[in-house]
């Protein structure tokens, strides 16, 4: 693997360990050429799953995109990098389709943030939805507190 800092070949392994709970494994390197450290991560790569975009184009999943997505909506909130990506990770294995619409990867989004804290859940729906007023967004944060006690 070509080191990230000096692009030289010349990389070596220094420590190898599973991952996200199994399903990656992370690997220390170090670069023979300039000696500084880096981590890798290896995932068994399936059929990708293909994303179908409100324009009718296809592109595959991209867990990253989906995982920064999540931190934007859940920043300076109390929740753990591990649960987001855990969600972002694992999205893939659970709908277990070869295709899906991008409107359904936002609403199970959605359902995540729901059970996990309402204000990460407001500000993704906020992107999500598109609220055209604020008397829309409103409306929406009522219904929500109408539901009961936030989680948590």
């Amino acid at each position: 693997m070509k080191c990230p800092y000096c692009s030289s070949n010349d990389t070596r392994v220094v420590n190898s360990r599973p991952a996200d709970e199994g399903t990656a494994i992370r690997r220390r390197r170090e670069c023979g050429a300039c000696h500084r450290r880096f981590t890798s991560y290896e995932r068994a790569q399936f059929e990708a799953l293909m994303v179908r975009k409100r324009s009718g184009r296809l592109e595959a999943f991209n867990p990253d995109k989906l995982l920064d997505k999540l931190r934007i909506a859940c920043n300076k909130r109390p929740i753990t990098e591990k649960q987001l990506r855990e969600f972002a990770y694992g999205f893939e294995d659970e709908v277990q389709v070869p295709e899906i619409a991008s409107e359904e990867i936002g609403r199970r989004t959605l359902h995540f943030l729901k059970g996990l804290d309402d204000v990460a859940y407001i500000r993704f729906l906020s992107v999500y939805r598109d609220f055209d007023s604020v008397d829309r967004f409103i409306e929406e944060i009522k219904q929500l507190g109408e539901l009961g006690d936030p989680p948590g």
